[in-house]
């Protein structure tokens, strides 16, 4: 796209343009008034007839029509005096855009920042509780959580539920809060060579099955064991996983990628990479605690869930 920055595609902008409005006028005016051409009858007929009385007539447009048209084409012009719409040419009024974005935002500023400044006084737990406060942090996630973690939250194949207790960096209130505001990335490398063969893995995987409790082959489990070595720096000895690198949990039949073998294995040999973007520039930190408030909602105790 570097390309389409360059001079000659802001004045080729231009000239197809006003080549375009320019060859929409001279169309009307050539066919505004009536012309008779060499060897055609001045009765106002091309001279063609078919099935002996449809005869073909040389006749200019209606006048209304054509006007609409000639309307158009000075509305066009006007248009493009005053608005952008020639290349880089900002137009005589200087609108833009990205101005009218920030206006809007302006304004709900002045409407809305009070609220959220008053929740940001609270703590989360006494935010989750209110009952307004849930229904601005439900919309707040319908607008920039549910395309990814779904309408319902329960999330999909690669975007974890927020529904259950199951966290990869924690499920505190502070925590959820960090998560939005900074974003998280995390990574699992490929696995595949450094545990040796494809059988390896394999067998691996079958461990890994096993540790939740999913049928596993129970010699493949045997010789994979030890083999999960490789892999206990993150996920620990026994599976449990590490939240404060964001290692998920191997035990707990919770996945997020799907825990058939085929997918462990997959997962194995070449590692997943997710990323949860920042929203603290963009939201502000205001938004981003009723958001996070309504998040922990969701998977919190009853006594907090039940103020919904």
């Amino acid at each position: 796209m570097a390309d389409f920055t360059h001079g000659f595609w802001d004045l080729y902008i231009v000239i197809i343009t006003l080549l375009s409005i320019a060859g929409c006028g001279i169309l009307l005016w050539s066919q505004s008034t009536y012309k008779v051409k060499p060897g055609m009858p001045a009765d106002g007929t091309t001279g063609h007839v078919w099935d002996d009385d449809l005869t073909e007539l040389n006749t200019p447009l209606p006048r209304w029509w054509m006007w609409l048209f000639w309307i158009t084409i000075v509305f066009a012009l006007v248009y493009l005096a005053l608005y952008p719409g020639l290349g880089s040419y900002a137009g005589q009024l200087g609108w833009k855009s990205s101005g009218a974005y920030q206006a809007e935002l302006g304004k709900a500023k002045a409407d809305y920042g009070p609220l959220f400044a008053r929740y940001a006084k609270q703590d989360l737990e006494t935010v989750a509780a209110d009952p307004q406060a849930h229904v601005i942090g439900e919309r707040l996630f319908m607008t920039y959580c549910a395309q990814c973690h779904g309408s319902d939250a329960r999330g999909n194949k690669g975007f974890p539920n927020l529904t259950d207790n199951d966290w990869l960096h924690g499920g505190s209130p502070a925590t959820i809060k960090t998560t939005i505001m900074m974003g998280r990335h995390g990574v699992m490398p490929p696995m595949g060579a450094a545990l040796g063969s494809d059988t390896d893995v394999e067998n691996v995987a079958q461990y890994v099955r096993s540790l939740s409790g999913l049928t596993a082959d129970p010699i493949k489990v045997a010789i994979g064991k030890p083999k999960f070595a490789a892999c206990a720096a993150c996920h620990g000895a026994g599976g449990i996983g590490n939240q404060a690198i964001g290692a998920p949990n191997l035990t707990d039949k919770v996945w997020l990628y799907g825990g058939s073998a085929d997918t462990i294995m997959e997962t194995i040999r070449k590692g997943r990479n997710n990323t949860m973007p920042a929203f603290g520039e963009f939201l502000g930190e205001d938004k981003v605690h009723v958001l996070a408030a309504y998040i922990w909602s969701l998977s919190a105790e009853p006594k907090a869930a039940a103020k919904k």
